[in-house]
């Protein structure tokens, strides 16, 4: 029983980091040290770059510890001086292409520009070959009717039923 309630309120602790000054410390990023205009770049070249971990996600929406590496790269060529460019030339020579989230058009990229359409191609191709083999089997399938069959029918379209 003790062991019941021991652990949550141990969970519950651990969660809530440690505490100074009375206060739970915060966990949230801690802001850049440097001007807004910095910042600004540091945002537009973050988010040019994908994470790689995450591969959904540009660096700067994800937490991912590369991705923090990857940001504090970033950061670190602002300061330096280097020109976005520059930070995102590095980070593809580093990384490669994948990187990116817009990749060039090269032959090593070509399946990721070529490969939705292509893939899009197929589908219409393979939903019109599916609906002109239904049509077919629909016309095999049916056959006119008789002439007992349509007196029959206009008889009871009429209003006349046997």
């Amino acid at each position: 029983m003790m062991k019941k309630l021991l652990a949550p309120l141990l969970c519950a602790l651990l969660l809530a980091g440690p505490v100074i000054d009375g206060t739970a410390e915060a966990r949230e990023a801690a802001p850049t040290a440097f001007d807004p205009v910095a910042h600004k770049r540091v945002v537009e070249v973050s988010e040019q770059l994908r994470c790689l971990v995450c591969q959904n996600q540009s660096i700067a929406d994800s937490n991912a510890e590369l991705a923090v590496d990857l940001r504090n790269q970033v950061i670190e060529q602002v300061k330096a001086g280097k020109t976005n460019q520059e930070i995102v030339d590095y980070m593809v020579e580093r990384y490669g292409d994948f990187v990116l989230y817009r990749p060039p058009f090269k032959l090593s990229t070509a399946i990721l520009w070529l490969g939705p359409v292509c893939l899009f191609l197929v589908g219409i191709i393979a939903f019109y070959i599916n609906l002109r083999r239904r049509k077919r089997l629909v016309n095999e399938a049916t056959k006119p009717l008789s002439a007992q069959e349509k007196a029959l029918a206009d008889e009871l379209l009429r209003g006349r039923k046997e």
